[in-house]
């Protein structure tokens, strides 16, 4: 019995990793994904690199701005947002436009302008033939998150000590309320050193230009969740184990103290830096408790 259930087991792994590496280059059904691709090779690498990276990140920047954005607007999303008390305000809104505008276009696009020169020195394909399969993208994509979030823990928690915090990381938090726009409003110094942390992983484990995309694209899709400002229950993102999450970011914005990580709790944990928001996690579960029990 035990047997069997093992190759079932195996059996259905297996699947799945089949079903993964149909995924790849080589399957036919990618065919408009690899015409569009090598119909991009056209161009020069520099062209890709730069104008690629740029397009990439701007147009994942306003699109996963959008539904933040258009919450604010639909009444019943308002009790999904987490500080009701502090809506948002187009003054605020215009503000952190302007910021963000110099930001990319002063800061991250001159980076961005490097990044053909990154993968020349690091010998970085472009071809579709080198396509990594997509469980090997996943699992490198995972290993950027985990060297970005232990680079942002302890970077972020040193910008906060008092005799660095009101020279750079004030800025970020301009806002007590956070909102998906939000993300990357910060001053263009903690741009860059935050950007390192975003770096690192595409240097060690960078093997092909795809994997700096799809780093981008999880890399916002992560910061702007936790800077949205609404905790959506059905949101796919909070079934991640050790995954922070909005509640857990907007903590650190309402207290200032604690909950340095951008993805992941654990680094909090071991240092114990959660300790504030676990104390308020359970101050409110007994309030909701009593609650209750009073209603019934």
């Amino acid at each position: 019995m035990a047997t069997n259930e093992s190759i079932s087991i195996f059996s259905s792994a297996s699947l799945a990793v089949e079903y993964v590496d149909s995924l790849s280059p080589e399957n036919p059904l990618q065919e408009p994904f690899n015409n569009a691709w090598k119909y991009m090779l056209n161009y020069t690498k520099l062209q890709i690199a730069t104008w690629g990276s740029l397009i990439v990140h701007e147009v994942l920047y306003i699109l996963f701005c959008l539904p933040g954005f258009l919450f604010q607007f639909i009444s019943f999303m308002k009790k999904y947002k987490i500080q009701k008390d502090k809506p948002e305000t187009w003054e605020n809104q215009w503000k952190c436009f302007k910021v963000l505008l110099f930001n990319h276009l002063c800061i991250q696009l001159p980076l961005i302008c490097g990044t053909s020169y990154l993968t020349e020195y690091f010998n970085i394909p472009y071809d579709w033939e080198r396509m990594p399969r997509c469980y090997m993208l996943l699992a490198r994509c995972f290993g950027c998150v985990v060297i970005e979030d232990t680079w942002h823990y302890f970077l972020h928690r040193l910008l906060h000590h008092k005799r660095i915090y009101k020279y750079i990381h004030k800025v970020h938090h301009e806002f007590q309320a956070p909102f998906g726009m939000e993300a990357e409003y910060a001053h263009p110094l903690e741009t860059l050193i935050f950007g390192t942390g975003f770096f690192i992983g595409i240097m060690l484990l960078c093997d092909h230009i795809i994997l700096l995309w799809a780093w981008v694209t999880i890399h916002l899709i992560e910061t702007m969740d936790v800077h949205s400002g609404y905790d959506i229950p059905l949101n796919p993102l909070n079934l991640i184990p050790f995954y922070a999450g909005s509640r857990h970011h907007d903590f650190h914005h309402v207290n200032f103290i604690g909950n340095y990580a951008s993805t992941f709790t654990w680094w909090d944990r071991i240092f114990g830096t959660d300790s504030q928001f676990t104390a308020y996690n359970e101050k409110m579960k007994k309030i909701e408790k009593k609650i209750q029990y009073i209603s019934h």
